[in-house]
């Protein structure tokens, strides 16, 4: 039976599962991904089991069904009240947690197991990699050992496209991001054609601000997702985990003569390439984590807590 967490005045928003509690909430959703379509989602040093689909994913997917179908009969309820045409509305699912915290293979094994609800088959996935500013503007700031920071990004750029989606405009354009290069591709942009779901992830999204007086009230991503959700770990797993994940590049995707990373490839010994992963780490990533991502984890629908193996063990699902 699910728990409610205790918080310091006793009270939590928030319903807590256990690993076997949530798996059977699955009900009788049907597994739709093979082993082979899971391990091309997987990041580089992650591996997700068919298990973990299976207990984690099939029920959050469920869940999110339904929450698209409420959301579609509150946008018809409006329509009606209004007299206007029912209106399509993309549903905005945002997903947020650390660096080496897993959004990205998260975020694709949704897209997929969402895509295959014969209610929502048109799922589409953005990163806000592809709204960080050039790397020629984050030097001209001067800014760019804080890449991934919440001042690094093109927020307003950010804002006004995911205003255009949920106003349901037919067409809108997001630049992309290249981590082969470490930096925005000139010219290419990714088209979102009116989807029915929208999967936008990255480290900033659940962001918000207090009020300030006698100041207009400023937008934030986080007012245009309709659910969210939390990669959570603790830091000496995140911090491991980058590291892993800084060393399986150097033997594949850093080899490439293109890479903005090839130097740490070649240049270095594997025990220099560790020290500069783990000074990385400490003097941005965990920096970033402390002062900005993880102060969002509680403003999330859902968090998915994870131990040292990538594998989720509780999952909390906010109440109110």
């Amino acid at each position: 039976m699910a728990r409610s967490t205790p918080q310091g005045n006793g009270f939590s928003p928030y319903a807590e599962f256990g690993r076997a509690e949530w798996a059977r909430l699955r009900g009788s959703t049907p597994l739709t991904l093979e082993q082979d379509e899971l391990e091309a989602m997987r990041g580089a040093d992650e591996y997700v089991s068919i298990e973990e689909v299976t207990d984690i994913y099939l029920p959050l997917s469920r869940l999110l069904n339904l929450y698209v179908a409420a959301a579609q009969q509150l946008y018809r309820v409006t329509d009606t009240f209004l007299g206007s045409p029912a209106a399509r509305v993309p549903y905005v699912i945002g997903i947020a947690g650390s660096v080496a915290g897993g959004k990205s293979t998260t975020s694709r094994i949704l897209q997929a197991l969402l895509a295959r609800w014969p209610d929502h088959p048109t799922v589409d996935l953005v990163t806000t990699d592809g709204f960080l500013y050039p790397n020629r503007m984050l030097e001209t700031r001067g800014i760019m050992q804080r890449k991934g920071f919440p001042e690094s990004y093109d927020v307003r750029r950010l804002i006004r496209f995911l205003a255009e989606v949920k106003g349901g405009a037919g067409e809108v354009r997001a630049p992309v991001y290249s981590h082969l290069t470490y930096d925005i591709v000139p010219g290419e942009e990714q088209v979102v054609r009116h989807p029915d779901i929208l999967i936008v992830e990255g480290l900033n999204i659940l962001q918000a601000g207090a009020p300030l007086a006698n100041r207009p009230a400023r937008t934030f991503v986080s007012d245009f997702l309709d659910f969210s959700i939390y990669i959570d770990a603790g830091e000496r797993n995140l911090a491991s985990w980058y590291i892993q994940r800084f060393q399986r590049l150097r033997e594949t995707a850093f080899r490439e003569p293109t890479s903005f990373f090839h130097r740490y490839a070649v240049g270095m010994s594997d025990n220099e390439a560790i020290a500069f992963a783990q000074e990385v780490w400490t003097t941005i990533n965990a920096v970033n984590l402390r002062e900005n991502v993880l102060p969002t984890r509680e403003r999330a629908r859902l968090i998915l807590q994870k131990g040292k193996d990538h594998r989720v063990e509780r999952v909390r699902l906010r109440k109110l």
